[in-house]
């Protein structure tokens, strides 16, 4: 759908036309909602609670601000959300109920949802609280305060029980000091400077520090400022800071790049921009305005719904191939934490603020996440990482963290098997032995490198093989120096960006899709590219391997369901081998035009010199991390 946003109106009319088709979708009570029927780990139940309670992130602190300037038939229909979620909420905590969601147990989903329920009560105290019987409000406190008695992980997750002690302490009801405390202990211990966290694994940096433990810390710094100044204040100034590196993830046109795990939430991740507005924080809300608005408008141009009108599972289109063991269907819905924003009033400043582009530094390397990240002038970004892994097997790990580089346009593909055209290996290098079909990314590092100019990855991919890969950002090119060392014989493939064989999920006249035209297809001297109407992706080999275009399997890319990617490929006998291959596509420049762009590359014994826009970078081949 196409939308223009800038108002809180407009913010509300889009919130209620997207949870609209949702209502058919509930239990008799209200207290499950039954989005689809792909499995999750934790099973149906906890699922169809999931559902109810994510919509709620937006219900909440709708239902809390003035909607006094809203039609009146906008204004009903909020007022029926909030009987609706009443009966759901009296229902689901009722232990004699058939709509009960059951106890909390250890390490429990339910964990997760429930701060939503708290923090809609605490924002509603009268309607969701005072309004209930005595009976119900024991139900509600009792479930609720379950959460105190069961362990949980060590991450992200200590928020739920912190944002969930905040809503009772607020509210004047018994609340956990020592859980509170334990709590704050480990999100204190995942801090790592600079405004940056870790999500319960050192070397893991993604959106988790910013649509959790960020927009949770904000939000407990706005309610908590007074009884706690200290905490709130160190809150507010690492979130300050983090701004200033997580702005980098996202383009003016507000379009963000697709990176680790749980990207099925979509538009959650620009919530920690309404989160810092939401918080009061000293930033620019013209900047968090535009961010988050063109965030949401980007969104809803995709189709990322089904056809009744609800959230599908996948990022840029309907796809579980993407997707991890704890997506239920109800889980996008995570995504209605953008809309925290409705629990600002017209007059707040970030309604009255003229949306602002940002002024992005062209390149700019981010310490902590490890990355190097470039913008140009046509919203493109490039995120250029290394240092990154995941020890927890969700789905799909190796292809969300450890490829060479990110693209907000392009997207990366994700594997459906160990076949070139299964694995669908775009801006990595795939590694398989001689004589079987078996190839896999990497997946671990043993060490890394990275600076202003270069990032350098150090890792075994498979057994008797060893690789150091640098790689030297010069968008909208990269250069790829891989030093190899393989004690048995075995092939490589290295894959460029994938490009969508199709434009806006439509076949153009007379075109069929997966047998490409001669004009649509450029060699070049060691290079080929793919290039069509809407635009091209190329490799070249440097070192002079052979280069062709693969089409992976379908539903492998997240922006695009069918792809084509050039691939350098070899086959290497046993020994040391140097690998040298330039990267680039673009969606608004000819192949032509971006081959004049491409760096120039010189190998000498010893180095490799990459050298571009007046500048050289050395990549030293003595095989040993700089």
């Amino acid at each position: 759908m196409e939308v223009s946003l800038k108002t809180r109106n407009d913010a509300v009319e889009l919130f209620l036309k997207l949870i609209r088709p949702l209502k058919v979708l509930y239990s008799p009570g209200h207290a499950f909602l039954h989005v689809g029927d792909s499995g999750v780990h934790y099973g149906e139940k906890a699922a169809r609670m999931e559902g109810f309670a994510r919509v709620m992130w937006g219900l909440g602190p709708l239902w809390s601000a003035d909607n006094s300037k809203l039609p009146l038939e906008t204004q009903r229909e909020i007022d029926d959300w909030l009987k609706w979620y009443q009966e759901g909420i009296v229902h689901g905590t009722s232990p004699e109920d058939e709509e009960y969601w059951g106890d909390i147990f250890d390490y429990d989903q339910k964990m997760v949802e429930a701060p939503a329920v708290a923090f809609s009560m605490l924002l509603n105290p009268k309607a969701l609280w005072e309004d209930l019987t005595d009976q119900q409000r024991k139900n509600l406190y009792g479930w609720l305060n379950q959460m105190n008695d069961h362990d949980m992980p060590k991450n992200n997750w200590r928020y739920f029980r912190i944002m969930t002690n905040m809503a009772f302490r607020i509210l004047g009801l018994p609340w956990s000091e020592e859980k509170t405390k334990e709590d704050f202990d480990i999100v204190e211990n995942s801090y790592i400077g600079d405004g940056w966290y870790f999500d319960g694994n050192p070397g893991q940096v993604d959106y988790y520090v910013a649509f959790a433990i960020h927009f949770y810390g904000l939000v407990y710094s706005k309610w908590m400022s007074k009884a706690e100044p200290e905490r709130c204040h160190i809150f507010r100034e690492r979130s300050t800071q983090f701004f200033h590196d997580f702005v980098y993830w996202f383009a003016n046109d507000g379009v963000e790049l697709p990176f680790g795990r749980s990207l099925t939430y979509r538009y959650a991740h620009c919530s920690p921009f309404v989160a810092m507005a939401y918080a009061g924080l000293d930033l620019d809300y013209g900047i968090l305005k535009n961010l988050v608005l063109r965030n949401l408008e980007s969104w809803m141009r995709r189709p990322i719904f089904d056809n009744g009108g609800a959230l599908t599972i996948g990022y840029g289109y309907p796809n579980i191939a993407m997707s991890e063991n704890y997506n239920g269907c109800g889980s996008p819905y995570w995504s209605s934490k953008a809309f925290v924003m409705l629990g600002l009033d017209d007059d707040h400043p970030f309604w009255k603020a003229e949306p602002k582009e940002y002024s992005y530094e062209s390149k700019k390397y981010l310490k902590h996440p490890h990355m190097i990240i470039t913008h140009d002038e046509y919203n493109h970004v490039l995120a250029y990482v290394t240092g990154q892994h995941c020890k927890g097997d969700h789905g799909q790990s190796p292809a969300k963290y450890e490829k060479f580089v990110y693209s907000n346009q392009f997207g990366f593909s994700v594997s459906k098997g160990t076949s070139l055209e299964e694995g669908a290996f775009d801006n990595t290098l795939a590694f398989s032995h001689k004589g079987e079909n078996r190839f896999c990314m990497r997946y671990g590092l043993t060490d890394f490198y990275g600076d202003e100019e270069r990032l350098v990855s150090k890792y075994s991919p498979i057994k008797g093989v060893k690789v150091i890969s640098t790689v030297v950002p010069c968008s909208p090119w990269h250069v790829r120096v891989h030093q190899i060392t393989n004690k048995e014989a075995i092939k490589i493939a290295e894959g460029g960006f994938s490009l969508p064989q199709e434009e806006g999920f439509r076949v153009k006249a007379g075109r069929m899709t997966g047998r490409f035209e001669e004009k649509e297809i450029h060699r070049i001297e060691k290079g080929i590219y793919a290039s069509f109407p809407w635009g091209c992706s190329g490799i070249v080999s440097e070192t002079g391997q052979e280069t062709e275009l693969e089409i992976p399997f379908a539903n492998t890319n997240l922006f695009y369901n069918l792809t084509v990617i050039p691939m350098v490929k070899a086959e290497l006998e046993p020994g040391i081998h140097v690998i040298v291959t330039s990267v680039a596509a673009d969606f608004h420049k000819s192949w032509e035009e971006l081959l004049e762009e491409k760096p120039e590359v010189r190998i000498d014994k010893g180095e490799v010199k990459v050298i571009y826009k007046g500048k050289t970078v050395k990549v030293s081949l003595e095989g040993g991390l700089e």
